[in-house]
């Protein structure tokens, strides 16, 4: 495939976009039609309600195309339910394919969580499932297809759970803003592309000039180390992103940038905004300038609030903030891809004829040693051998022709790996398990899925032999936690960033601290020929990772690629360790390249769950696992 100039402006980037709204709520029973939401999709409340998946052609970007909507509108309806309510939702599919509906981070027995292969067959053509459960939670949570690409194109929306008790925090207005990514190419072109040539849309590749510039900043050695390093491994400062803002139009309640989705206010009012991020693929860096924003909760969970200026919203995360416009001024929403390549903006204001000033994009960043696991300069080296730590020049030249490192290298890197254990992990535990599912030569799994062995109990010591492989491009040296790091493009900001470590669960540790064993598992990946892994295996050559009922389980994730990776457990709470025995409860938990994060799971959920990276491209990709709770010796 012959790559394009890389002079070409993304032709997405700002364009003229006809949202969708609610072209096709006669499809919706008269009965759950309420009022029409600031998103152009209905609010629906009550605990009976009726979704229909089916197709309509829409108008983003100045063209006529097909996508995929539930009761006819891009975004869905937003679902409002009250907690402690049983709720009853059926789902009629008039798609030509069969389709299904999961309910991003609600807690619910396995057979009602929509994920076809596991909780059930999927809803086929003409049929309809009834989904019906209790609501055991409050708080700002989404729902999309977890069939093929549907998510892709059109088919999620959001769900709002009230408490039954009062909010802490009281607002005046409450109101929906739900990013996501569309593009005019099918989501099976897409896919295609990325495995034919994986940096396709990537128009933010190093050139001279930048050389040039490189060399009057550090000088001529230190460039040329630079570009020799990542040369030798084959690999580029720039790959923030898969899919960039060439093919994406980037969408704020289902409007474009230049369509504005606007938010109209009172002075003085208090006013809850819930981000959904229901992309498919793009991380989004959040600000409203002129207007500090804080934090109430994330991921539908209530956090000690923290007023901030910008944060990154990974892939499937949802945050709560309040903020308090004052004077007769409009404001921009302004949200910009992770790599720069695109962005959304929306409105609020007093009066619909003022607007505010766009901000201009941000120059792209570009990915450093840190972020390869790399950079050992924030780290405490006591006790640590430096002479072998410092020559990076002889771990460079280990590096294979194919762009990962060589077994030697990989052999000398995990005895300095085996060193930093005890400082990498935050609760400072050197002994972990990694469950190496598929690696006959130490697998605590039985080989056959439908018949595995319980795992142990007690830890064991991380093996990382089934890390190498065709899968496999990289391995991070030195993995590290990063949870004070906004990440690349905004380290050097001078307001302040959000970060996992400038919050915690309001009201303390919501489970124990302590867990009963331990499991370590690495990102994998080999960006080359577009494969995504865990521990270098993908899900199509894996075997179930199983957990007992009511255990409290550490998981340890390495990312060992360039890549963030925003990773989701379906059915249990994710709770991050921030240190100190506190905890941040999620679903879904972003891991940054290079870095190393654990987080603590109660299996208080028999059955078949999905556990996968929620880029969509990664998870078709294989970067994908069942996850099995098995209560007793039966399987569940």
């Amino acid at each position: 495939m012959q790559r394009k100039s890389q002079l070409v402006v993304p032709r997405r980037r700002f364009v003229q976009g006809l949202a969708l709204g609610a072209a096709g709520l006669g499809l919706m029973p008269r009965t759950l039609l309420a009022r029409q939401g600031h998103s152009g999709a209905a609010t629906l409340h009550g605990d009976t309600f009726h979704l229909t998946l089916g197709g309509a052609d829409v108008n983003i970007t100045g063209k006529s195309l097909p996508a995929t909507t539930i009761n006819g509108s891009l975004p869905g309806p937003t679902l409002r339910w009250r907690e402690g309510d049983t709720v009853t939702l059926k789902v009629t599919n008039l798609l030509p394919e069969t389709s299904s509906i999961h309910w991003h981070g609600i807690l619910l027995p396995f057979q009602m969580d929509g994920v076809p292969g596991l909780s059930y067959d999927g809803i086929a053509p003409g049929q309809t499932f009834t989904y019906r459960f209790p609501v055991r939670q409050s708080g700002s949570y989404w729902y999309h297809s977890h069939s093929g690409f549907q998510e892709q194109t059109g088919i999620y929306g959001a769900i709002v759970i009230d408490p039954k008790t009062v909010d802490p925090h009281p607002v005046d207005r409450d109101e929906v803003v739900v990013l996501s990514d569309w593009s005019d190419a099918s989501p099976e072109h897409i896919f295609a592309t990325l495995k034919k040539q994986s940096d396709y849309y990537n128009f933010h590749e190093r050139t001279l000039a930048d050389t040039w510039h490189d060399m009057r900043e550090k000088g001529l050695v230190q460039t040329l180390k630079d570009r020799h390093m990542w040369n030798t491994m084959r690999m580029s400062q720039s790959d923030i992103a898969d899919v960039t803002g060439y093919t994406y139009t980037y969408l704020m309640n289902g409007r474009s940038p230049a369509d504005n989705w606007t938010l109209q206010f009172h002075p003085g009012e208090r006013i809850r905004l819930r981000f959904i991020n229901a992309s498919a693929m793009t991380f989004f860096d959040i600000r409203i300038p002129g207007l500090d924003m804080t934090v109430v909760a994330m991921d539908g969970q209530p956090v000690t609030p923290v007023s901030f200026h910008e944060c990154r919203l990974g892939v499937a995360e949802t945050l709560d903030v309040i903020v308090e416009p004052r004077g007769d001024r409009a404001y921009t929403l302004f949200a910009q891809s992770i790599d720069r390549s695109g962005f959304v903006r929306g409105t609020l204001t007093p009066d619909p004829a003022l607007q505010a000033d766009v901000p201009a994009m941000d120059k792209p960043p570009l990915l450093t040693a840190r972020d390869m696991g790399m950079d050992m300069s924030t780290m405490k080296m006591d006790g640590m051998d430096m002479g072998k730590m410092n020559n990076m020049d002889e771990h460079m030249a280990g590096m294979d022709h194919k762009g990962g490192m060589s077994m030697s290298a990989m052999d000398n890197m995990d005895e300095h790996q085996d060193g930093m254990t005890a400082m990498a992990m935050p609760h400072k535990r050197q002994s972990h398990t990694m469950h190496m599912d598929s690696d006959k030569r130490g697998a605590p799994f039985a080989e056959d899925p439908h018949n595995p062995d319980l795992p142990a109990r007690q830890s064991a010591t991380e093996h990382a032999a089934s890390e190498h492989g065709p899968g496999v491009d990289m391995r991070a040296m030195m993995p590290q936690p990063m949870l004070d790091d906004p990440g690349p493009g905004l380290r050097d900001r001078q307001w302040k960033v959000l970060t996992y470590a400038d919050v915690e669960t309001a009201g303390g540790p919501p489970d124990s601290s302590h867990a009963d064993r331990d499991i370590v598992l690495h990102l994998t990946g080999n960006m080359e020929r577009y494969m995504w892994s865990f521990n270098g295996i993908k899900f199509a050559d894996s075997v179930p990772l199983q957990l007992h009922h009511g255990e409290r389980v550490r998981i340890t994730l390495v990312n060992d690629t360039m890549m963030t990776h925003p990773i989701h457990l379906h059915g249990m709470w994710s709770d991050l360790e921030l240190g100190d025995g506190k905890l941040l409860r999620k679903h879904t938990v972003t891991v940054k390249p290079g870095e190393k994060v654990s987080y603590l799971v109660r299996a208080d959920a028999p059955g078949r769950w999905a556990y996968h990276c929620h880029l969509l491209y990664h998870m078709q990709a294989g970067m994908f696992r069942e996850v099995r709770v098995i209560d007793g010796e039966e399987n569940a």
